[in-house]
């Protein structure tokens, strides 16, 4: 009986190898001098039926295919300057390991012919851009930020990093988190000269590249590859400056890299408007988003801020099985803001209706945040995926603001004839606490059968928010002086919400080419608000207002059921999925009146993809997707709410989920030739129940939740209700190339956007749409260390029309144009400026300001290495910095005008940390992605569809 046992047990080992399938390795080198070849391609094609598995040999020219199924193989290589290799490969029951394969050089001796070649920029694989950083030449101690922004289709707009027209989400370092989901910070902590490549993508959910279905969860994202000799040491930057007029700045960041283990400490404390320290940080500098500059509104906040900040990065390999990223940051910040604001309405019963406020606001922040992410790979076939986050806030704010609202009394008459409505002076402080904890817990399992595998997720979040807020408000009417009002009130506040979702998702292989995944899921949101009104007594805020309070509970339990197919071959990826949802949502609300709501929606809800690969580096995409959004506890809550005493806001508890169409269209081409990128894409939606507001100034007095309040002229009500008709689209245009002549890069972009947003005035249906035409380009220099210059402009057009008040439609334009250059001269001197000229027409009367924004600053370098730098800088040297943002909401179009930081000078001494071990030979970091993409030993494979080099069993892609 022992023998036949064993002969099962044999037999049963070899099926399920041949089911794992066996490695298939080997070294790459020259034949002429036996150098190794790394970065060739190599390919296994599968015979008879020509199936390709792609990767790329490493820095000593090594390659392995894992999961190779058993059966007949070709093997071709490719290296510049060589001859192609092809041989035949068997794969039976056991790994094949091939060896040193030597390539025989191709080029020919030619006299009197000099050739001469550039760095290739990049190439595209499928939906990854990866570019050659060597290929782009900065400052010795730039930033990753200042590399990733000379790239095709990249820029930094409002402050937040942008690729292909989208917000950059997060950034990968050899493929682990950094800094969590703070782009920006991560790219600005990060040197230029450590970096490898850098690989642009939409990165799916932890689950859909798991399962290989894509759930439309997608973060644009950057994958920074730093050099294998990088990965061995310390690096970054401390710096320290002092100005007249008290101004000062001390910052620090310093990162630990020490294999798999990444280890960053920054810190920072400063009254120039810093929010951030950047080991690439001009001294003056700022014109990217580092500081409130304001300029077009600029969207980093307004105002003079005195800030204090600290923050950790952490992520590491725990062993084989675990992986562990988690960062901790700590703010406090003080803002002092004088704000001068003008609000044109489009609709009013008084004609050109306008409203001018001037305020002085100050507020206090601390903000503690942490975030954990656990990765344990149990084995082979299980992981376990856990990732809490925790945020703890507390603000204290003051604003003393006087205002007025105007109108013309005589519409017949050209000259506008002014007459004033009311006039406000109303002041406020406010302290509010806010808490919220969330976790998420996904499980993955893969079964014996290849392509089968089941999800399990469980999220959770709990959130507590609470506030007292002081005010006193005084209004008075001009014409009726006996509708003049004085409020002296406090407002206690608290909103407490707990929500869950899990679901459970099963994917299996339908034929060679084919899956299908059903998937259910349930969530819950709760959610109980209160807000209780105090009036001043004789003494205290003893007189509660029960018409001014609110005590309101909602529940929103939503089902989804889901079953997915999805077709995967070389050159094309079909997926569709139907979903059926149903959304229950139960209301009740306490006082000022008693009532209860329940209401049950049901929606289907389908999904389609189509991924087309013309070539390596051409690709096109297309997604149609919808989706439901439930009206939030505040736009359900029936209590008025009166900060604007002109502007009385209630809630509706009638309201039901908005139901969203969207479709967008993407395409990706990079010619490696001669390194021209181009993309776009094409963003359009329709949403039907649109949660939008409808306004009334008429028979206010009649409202019953406004009984019992003086209602002055000029006075509105406005309340969220559901519409139809509002629909968006967006497309956007990028192309890029090298310059050989004057060795620099140009970029050019356009877009061309639209939003129509149905509205109520008085119970009459308007529509407010926004027109918006965008040209741009830059030219980034690829010269030298020394010379390193970038110049970009971006040119708005903006058209506003209303169906109701066509004589108040509105165009407007606007331009940015910035100058950014580095000089190295002579023996260590270093000369910075950053140019910014804002270009406004069309705003409001006093609101048109144009200006030239002037920073520099003249180095030199210190210590025998020149890893010290003095400096001599100063941040707005013409004195012209302002701050001017137009708002275009559905019933006005409103211009600020905030305080903003200008002229002063700094003295300023940094020291660049550089040390560095290099790394062992041959080694990648676990997880990190190879040439050609394949991924190292340990590392979870990259996307669902698997990418080209981590592709499954028999590398046909499924």
């Amino acid at each position: 009986m022992k023998a036949p046992l064993l002969l099962l047990f044999f037999l049963a080992s070899i099926t399920f190898a041949q089911a794992q399938g066996f490695s298939v390795s080997g070294a790459v080198q020259s034949a002429q001098n036996k150098e190794t070849l790394p970065g060739a391609t190599v390919q296994l094609i599968r015979l008879p039926d020509s199936v390709k598995t792609a990767t790329g040999t490493d820095k000593d020219g090594n390659f392995r295919f894992q999961a190779i199924r058993p059966g007949q193989y070709a093997l071709q290589i490719n290296y510049l300057g060589y001859k192609t290799l092809t041989r035949s490969v068997q794969v039976q029951n056991a790994a094949v390991t091939l060896g040193q394969l030597q390539l025989e050089e191709s080029t020919n001796s030619l006299q009197e012919i000099k050739i001469t070649g550039s760095v290739a920029m990049g190439t595209q694989k499928g939906d990854t851009t990866v570019f050659n950083a060597g290929a782009f030449k900065v400052a010795a101690d730039a930033s990753a930020e200042e590399l990733v922004t000379k790239l095709p289709g990249v820029a930094i707009v409002d402050g937040k990093i942008q690729a292909q027209g989208e917000e950059v989400k997060q950034v990968l370092v050899d493929g682990k988190r950094f800094f969590g989901e703070d782009a920006n910070t991560a790219l600005r902590n990060l040197p230029a000269e450590v970096i490898e490549n850098i690989e642009i993508f939409d990165k799916k959910s932890d689950q859909a590249e798991f399962s290989g279905f894509d759930d439309g969860n997608r973060a644009k994202t950057i994958n920074v590859v730093t050099k294998q000799n990088r990965r061995q040491g310390q690096f970054g930057k401390v710096s320290a400056g002092v100005g007249p007029d008290k101004k000062y700045m001390l910052g620090a960041s310093v990162n630990f890299f020490k294999g798999d283990r990444r280890f960053t400490v920054n810190g920072l404390s400063n009254n120039i408007n810093m929010q951030d320290f950047s080991v690439g940080e001009a001294p003056g500098g700022g014109m990217r988003g580092r500081r409130s500059m304001g300029g077009g509104g600029s969207g980093s906040g307004s105002g003079i801020s005195t800030t204090n900040t600290f923050g950790l990065n952490y992520s590491d390999q725990w062993g084989t099985k675990m992986e562990v990223s988690g960062n901790y940051n700590y703010s406090n910040s003080k803002n002092e803001n004088n704000r001068l604001s003008f609000r044109d309405y489009f609709n009013s019963q008084f004609y050109e209706q306008q409203n001018s406020d001037n305020s002085f606001n100050t507020s206090r922040n601390e903000n503690h945040q942490f975030n954990l992410r656990l990765d344990y790979k149990i084995n082979d076939r299980n992981r376990l995926l856990i990732s809490p986050r925790l945020s703890i806030q507390k603000n204290e704010s003051f604003s003393n603001t006087t205002g007025r609202s105007i109108f013309d009394q005589d519409p017949d008459n050209e000259a506008y004839d002014e007459a004033i409505l009311t006039t406000t002076d109303n002041r406020s402080d406010a302290d509010s606490y806010s808490y919220n904890l969330s976790n998420d817990i996904n499980f993955s399992h893969r079964f014996d059968k290849p392509g089968r595998t089941v999800s399990v997720g469980l999220n959770t979040g709990y959130s507590i928010n609470d506030g007292d807020t002081y005010r006193i408000t005084n209004v008075a009417d001009f014409a009726q002086p006996e509708k003049s009002k004085y409020l002296n009130q406090l407002i206690k506040s608290s909103r407490n919400g707990l929500n869950w979702r899990g679901n459970v998702a099963l994917a299996e292989r339908v034929g060679e080419k084919s899956r299908v995944q059903a998937d259910y899921s349930i969530s819950n949101r709760q959610e109980d608000s209160e807000r209780l009104a105090y009036d001043f007594g004789e003494a205290d805020y003893t007189d509660f207002n029960s018409r001014l309070s609110n005590s309101f509970d909602s529940e929103y339990l939503t089902q989804q059921a889901k079953t997915s197919y999805q077709y995967n071959s070389d050159k094309l990826r079909v997926q569709v999925e139907g979903q059926y949802q149903i959304a229950n949502l139960q209301n009740e609300q306490e006082f000022p009146r008693f009532y209860q709501i329940n209401k049950t929606f049901h929606n289907l809800l389908p999904t389609a993809q189509i991924e087309y690969k013309f070539s390596k580096t051409t690709n096109l995409q297309l997604d149609y997707r919808t989706n439901t959004n439930a009206p939030s506890v505040t736009q359900l809550q029936e209590v008025v709410d009166n900060t604007n005493l002109l502007r009385f806001r209630v809630g509706n508890a009638n309201l039901v989920q908005a139901y969203q169409n969207s479709v967008n269209l993407r395409y990706r081409s990079f010619n490696t030739e001669n390194n021209r990128v181009f993309s776009f894409f094409i963003n359009a939606a329709k949403t039907d129940d649109y949660i939008t507001n409808s306004t009334s100034e008429v028979n206010l007095e009649g409202e019953p939740l406004l009984t019992g309040l003086e209602i002055s002229r000029g006075a509105q009500l406005i309340r969220p209700v559901n519409l139809d008709g509002n629909w968006s689209a967006r497309s956007f245009v990028s192309y890029g190339q090298p310059l050989s002549f004057i060795k620099s890069n140009i970029n050019f972009f356009g877009s061309v956007g639209y939003n129509k947003i149905p509205g109520l005035f008085n119970n009459q249906q308007f529509f407010s749409t926004s027109t918006n035409y965008g040209l741009g380009g830059s030219l980034s220099s690829n010269i030298s260390q020394n010379v390193d210059f970038n110049i970009s402009t971006n040119s708005s057009y903006n058209m506003i029309t209303n169906t109701l008040r066509k004589e108040q439609n509105n165009n407007f334009f606007n331009q940015s144009t910035q100058l950014r250059a580095n000089l190295r001269f002579l023996n260590g001197f270093v000369y910075r400026t950053e140019l910014s000229h804002q270009l406004n027409a069309g705003l409001s009367s006093g609101f048109n300001t144009n200006y030239t924004l002037l920073n520099m600053s003249l180095s030199k370098k210190v210590f025998k290495s020149q890893k010290g730098e003095v400096s001599v800088s100063v941040n707005d040297l013409l004195g012209q910095n302002i701050s001017v943002q137009r708002t275009v909401a559905d019933a006005y179009v409103q211009d600020v005008q905030s305080t903003v930081l200008q002229r002063f000078f700094m003295f300023t001494f940094s020291y660049n940390i550089r040390t560095f071990t290099g790394a062992a030979p041959g080694e990648r970091t676990p997880g990190q992605r190879g040439p050609g993409g394949e991924r190292a030993p340990g590392g979870e494979r990259e996307r669902g569809n698997f990418r080209q080099g981590a592709r499954g069993t028999g590398g046909s892609g499924m």
